[in-house]
């Protein structure tokens, strides 16, 4: 096999997995932003992550969140995302929009509001069974405002307690993904405020127990790579959230802030042996402002030609720059990779798994969105309050 065949086959291979809350409406803090065609029902959101699939052929699964997605029977709702190509992905839980998770879930102080939230873990567990997915994903909102707020170490207790007890209840080939973000909502402390806390209580816990990146959830100048490098070195990176941020929690469209930040974190993914289908790639973003289903087919793109300019380092030659002390002839290995214009390859790919090289003017061509817009002008968009 040539390298240029090794490559495309990589890139086939890969799989991304969108979030289904992308597809519904969202917005900032003041203000939650309607759109025409919106679904209105997670089988909606399933019919435009099928269509996502179709123009890019590597969005294969996609991620649910609880309760923003409940029904009645998830065991059909995986049978007719099977019958539109797709298979559920991750399981989200959400522990921070109820009335009584104001001073935290299952770090707070009150044992019944504990037991509340974890039974909704759990029986994010039980969805897990139904549907056949592999992950649950948790991120907690808990944290303090104030200094004696509560007690920080408590908190840390309480918070094991619970991973413990979800741990406990996971199946065969099940896994918990655990999320950490630094701030927000909570400005004091965060219970899960960084990647070290993450390891320590999934290392505690066992190999069932991997930590999630969200790219978003670091302070400015974070070096996420050196983070994803050392989570892969300890086998403990489950998978990521990707978006991009400028300030904050932006959750704006992967590679569309810094993309070169992207392709050095799936430089050290491949590196590190994390291209493959143990770490889950995931997007969890915010289309507000932008129309839903081409920002996600963008954003899919986005991390194909960070994948893409990754596999193209010369790690050889690499490695003999950096074993010499050559500083220059180092970066200029990783620059090349990064300034290889990867499109014409990738629409190639495309081309060979018989789909449109160019996926987003596919879509525009596809008449979907003509067609939601018209078969979804009555009823309660999906979405989310702010």
């Amino acid at each position: 096999m040539t390298a240029v065949s090794a490559l495309k086959a990589a890139l086939r291979k890969q799989a991304i997995e969108t979030p289904s809350w992308a597809y519904g409406n969202s917005g900032t803090r003041f203000k939650v932003f309607a759109q025409p065609g919106v679904p209105r029902t997670p089988r909606e959101k399933l019919d435009d992550a099928a269509r996502v699939h179709a123009h890019t052929g590597v969005a294969p699964t996609v991620a649910l969140h609880i309760p923003w997605d409940r029904v009645d029977d998830y065991a059909a709702l995986a049978d007719y995302a099977k019958e539109r190509g797709l298979s559920l992905g991750a399981i989200n839980s959400n522990v921070f929009q109820d009335d009584d998770y104001r001073l935290g879930s299952v770090c707070h102080p009150d044992a019944a509001v504990r037991r509340k939230a974890l039974d909704h873990l759990l029986e994010c567990v039980d969805i897990m069974d139904a549907t056949g997915s592999r992950d649950l994903k948790l991120w907690f909102a808990d944290g303090t405002n104030y200094p004696g707020q509560d007690d920080v170490r408590a908190r840390q207790d309480r918070l094991a307690e619970a991973l413990a007890a979800v741990y406990e209840r996971l199946g065969e080939g099940q896994r918990m993904l655990l999320e950490y973000k630094f701030f927000e909502p909570s400005f004091y402390t965060t219970d899960v405020p960084d990647w070290g806390t993450a390891y320590a209580h999934c290392l505690r816990l066992g190999e069932k127990a991997q930590v999630v990146v969200d790219t978003g959830h670091h302070a400015p100048g974070t070096n996420i790579e050196f983070i994803v490098a050392v989570l892969l070195r300890e086998g403990k990176l489950g998978g990521f959230d990707f978006n991009s941020r400028f300030y904050a929690d932006d959750d704006l469209m992967v590679g569309s802030a810094d993309p070169f930040q992207l392709f050095r974190i799936m430089y050290e993914v491949v590196r590190g042996g994390g291209y493959g289908p143990r770490t889950a790639f995931m997007l969890d973003q915010c289309h507000n402002i932008e129309a839903k289903i081409p920002a996600i087919i963008r954003s899919v793109m986005n991390v194909q030609e960070a994948t893409a300019k990754a596999l193209l380092v010369d790690r050889d030659a690499l490695s003999a720059a950096q074993a010499s002390g050559d500083v220059l002839a180092a970066n200029a290995v990783l620059m090349d990779a990064y300034n290889t214009d990867v499109r014409p390859l990738l629409a190639e790919v495309r081309e060979e798994m018989g789909l449109d090289p160019d996926p987003v003017a596919a879509y525009h061509r596809s008449g979907w969105a003509e067609r939601i817009t018209e078969e979804r002008k009555d009823g309660r968009q999906a979405g989310w309050g702010a």
